[in-house]
């Protein structure tokens, strides 16, 4: 059963030339249209697109010319490029820990897992990429479309599906935002789309996610499905990483994990 795994990327990311990256993003021609929607606004619109501090907007305004035209950030000649799964530095890639996985794991990873990305679209863990910032929800108009969800629209449930070859299955741990941007367009002559929770149980009796924990347990999920070559949906429910699986909480579409 081919597995696909969709999660989300992070906000902080780094320039590592340890690894090689492979190729360049599937969806790279559209990331250029993203990127001149970028560079047409200015630092203060920028800012306010990006949410962040001012030493946050001036870093990343700087990173901006990066993808200017002719620097070869999307063609693979520039030298800041760097593999995606290798870039990101969020809580889930530090639980993940790609840089200590052994080479069957990273094969792994490469067939089995897509990053979605607000700049990007969908990447594969060894996608060449820039340092960026661009939310999935942020509002910016691409090509005429109102934010990114409709620029992206359904090009990346569609890709993703296709990867599935007719048999496979869809296994969501991405956050709301991102899953956002692949679960409307599920078609029912589609794969199985699986949604993976993480939490603890409340007094009252109820799942509780607490979003650093979530995080870190998504990125343990990874890992361990890599190390265990999982492949069926059975597989899953044996994960065992600080979770266990609830099935009186689980339904056919969500797999819950308390936990232990």
């Amino acid at each position: 059963m081919d597995l696909k795994f969709i999660v989300s990327p992070a906000k902080k990311m780094n320039v590592d030339d340890m690894f090689a990256w492979r190729g360049m993003p599937r969806f790279i021609d559209r990331t250029r249209l993203v990127a001149e929607a970028l560079h047409r606004l200015t630092f203060d619109e920028l800012q306010k697109l990006w949410n962040c501090s001012d030493a946050l907007a001036q870093q990343n305004f700087e990173r901006l010319r990066t993808c200017e035209p002719g620097t070869g950030w999307d063609t693979g000649e520039c030298g800041l490029l760097t593999p995606a799964i290798m870039a990101y530095e969020g809580i889930q890639y530090q639980n993940m820990a790609p840089t200590v996985m052994n080479d069957d794991s990273l094969e792994y990873i490469q067939d089995h897992l897509r990053i979605l990305s607000g700049f990007y679209g969908m990447l594969r863990p060894f996608d060449a990429v820039i340092p960026y910032r661009l939310e999935m929800q942020a509002k910016l108009q691409v090509e005429g479309a109102k934010d990114l969800y409709a620029f992206w629209g359904s090009s990346l449930y569609d890709a993703i599906a296709e990867e599935c070859a007719g048999n496979g299955a869809i296994i969501n741990i991405a956050s709301v935002e991102y899953s956002k941007a692949v679960t409307p367009h599920i078609r029912p002559d589609g794969p199985q789309v699986i949604t993976c929770l993480f939490g603890d149980i409340t007094d009252a009796g109820k799942l509780r996610q607490r979003s650093t924990y979530a995080k870190a347990a998504r990125g343990s999920f990874v890992r361990w499905c890599a190390e265990n070559v999982v492949d069926t949906l059975d597989d899953l429910r044996r994960f065992d990483a600080g979770y266990r699986f609830d099935p009186d909480r689980s339904t056919p579409g969500t797999l819950v994990f308390v936990e232990a």
